[in-house]
C-alpha cells in the first residue's frame, strides 16, 4: 500500500471541502500535502482525519495546510430542522454553546428559538 492510499481518506476529504491550491507529493518515504482549507473549522476536520489514520504525529506524512478565513472559526447554512443547539453541537461538540452562535449573528437573529433555512450564520471560535 502507498502513503497516497494510506491517506486516501484525508485526500478525498480535502476534495470534498474544496482546499484550494491543494498539492501532494510523495518522496523518500513521506507523503507532502498542503492547501489553503476555507475555515479553521475545515482545518480541523483534516488534522482530525490525519490524525485518525496516522496518529498525533504521523512520521510519514508532512501535511502544510493554511487557512482563508481567519476572522471566524465557519460558515453554516441553515437547514430545515437546524435549532441552534444542533449547529452548536456540530461545531463545539456540545449544545449548551448556542448562545455564542446567537451573539454573534443578532444582526440577522432577533431569538435564539427562531432560524430559517439558508441563513448564513457567522459560527466564532471555540471558547
Amino acid at each position: 500500500m502507498s502513503i497516497q492510499d494510506k491517506y486516501r481518506s484525508v485526500l478525498n476529504l480535502g476534495e470534498e471541502l474544496g482546499i484550494q491550491d491543494g498539492f501532494v507529493e510523495e518522496t523518500d518515504g513521506r507523503l507532502k500535502m498542503g492547501g489553503v482549507a476555507a475555515n479553521q473549522y475545515h482545518k480541523n476536520l483534516l488534522w482530525d482525519k490525519i490524525k485518525e489514520i496516522g496518529g498525533d504525529s504521523p512520521s510519514d506524512l508532512m501535511a502544510d495546510i493554511k487557512v482563508a478565513q481567519t476572522d471566524h472559526f465557519a460558515k453554516h447554512t441553515v437547514k430545515s430542522g437546524d435549532t441552534l443547539g444542533k449547529i452548536s453541537k456540530q461545531y463545539y461538540g456540545k449544545a449548551g454553546d448556542y448562545m455564542r452562535i446567537f451573539n454573534a449573528n443578532t444582526d440577522i437573529l432577533k431569538n435564539p428559538d427562531v432560524i430559517h433555512p439558508d441563513q448564513e450564520l457567522t459560527i466564532p471560535f471555540p471558547a
